[in-house]
C-alpha cells in the first residue's frame, strides 16, 4: 500500500518530520535554508511558494512558521523577524488539503482555536508547550492537560536530578535533550527550535483515524 504523504514546511532539522514518519507517512521537508541534518527527502525552497505550487499533491501539510517573532527569548534580545503565520494559513487554505500550523505560546493571538500539546501529556521529561491550529477539514479535540508537578530546570542551566529540562536558548546538556525528545541526529541549534516527534506522531495518528472514519 502507498503511504500517505506529508509536506513538512519550515522543516529545520526534522523534529516534526520524525513524528509523521513514525506514524507511517512519507515525508518531504521544505526550508529556505540548507538542512543537512534533515533525515528525510528535502527541497530547499521558499515554503509559501512551494506549497502554492505543490501543496495539493500531498495528503496532509504541516507548517511551523518561524517562531522567533513570538518567542520570549527573542523579545528579550529585541531581534526582528517576519510574521509568516497569516500568509502561511492563506496558502494552506488554497490547497484544499488538511493541514496544521504549529507555533509557540506567544503566537496564540494569531492562531485560531489551537490545541495545546505538552511533553508531559506524551510521556516526555519536558513540558515544551506547542500550539496546533488545524484546518482543511481536519480537527482534533484538546487532550487533558495535567497540572505540572515536576519542577523545570531554569533556562540555560543544567538539568538537576528530578527536574524536567527546558532545552531552549543556549542550553546545556545536548545529549540529554536528544534522549528526552528522541532527536538523536540534532545539534543544539535544531533542538532549541524543534517539535518533539511525539507531538506530530500524535497529530498524525489523529489524522489517520479521522480519515478512516470518513472512509467507513
Amino acid at each position: 500500500m502507498n503511504r500517505p504523504r506529508v509536506l513538512d514546511l519550515y522543516c529545520c532539522q526534522g523534529g516534526a518530520a520524525k513524528g509523521y514518519a513514525d506514524a507511517g507517512f512519507e515525508v518531504l521537508g521544505v526550508d529556505i535554508a540548507p538542512q543537512p541534518r534533515y533525515p528525510y527527502a528535502f527541497v530547499q525552497a521558499d515554503a509559501i511558494g512551494f506549497v502554492r505550487e505543490h501543496g495539493a499533491e500531498f495528503d496532509f501539510i504541516h507548517a511551523s512558521p518561524p517562531c522567533q517573532l513570538d518567542s520570549d527569548c527573542q523579545r528579550i534580545q529585541s531581534n526582528t523577524h517576519p510574521d509568516l503565520i497569516g500568509p502561511t494559513r492563506a496558502a494552506l487554505e488554497d490547497t484544499g488539503r488538511p493541514w496544521v500550523i504549529e507555533n509557540v505560546r506567544g503566537a496564540l493571538p494569531k492562531l485560531r482555536t489551537p490545541v495545546l500539546l505538552c511533553g508531559a501529556m506524551l510521556g516526555l521529561a519536558t513540558y515544551r508547550h506547542r500550539y496546533f491550529e488545524t484546518g482543511g477539514g481536519f480537527h482534533v479535540a484538546q487532550p487533558r492537560h495535567l497540572r505540572h508537578t515536576v519542577p523545570q530546570a531554569k533556562m540555560g542551566r543544567p538539568v538537576p536530578p528530578g527536574h524536567y529540562g527546558q532545552f531552549i536558548g543556549n542550553f546545556s546538556g545536548v545529549s540529554l535533550a536528544r534522549k528526552v525528545m528522541n532527536v538523536a541526529w540534532m545539534n543544539r541549534d535544531g533542538i532549541r527550535e524543534c517539535i518533539p516527534p511525539a507531538y506530530t506522531e500524535w497529530i498524525a495518528t489523529a489524522f489517520l483515524a479521522s480519515r478512516q472514519e470518513v472512509a467507513a
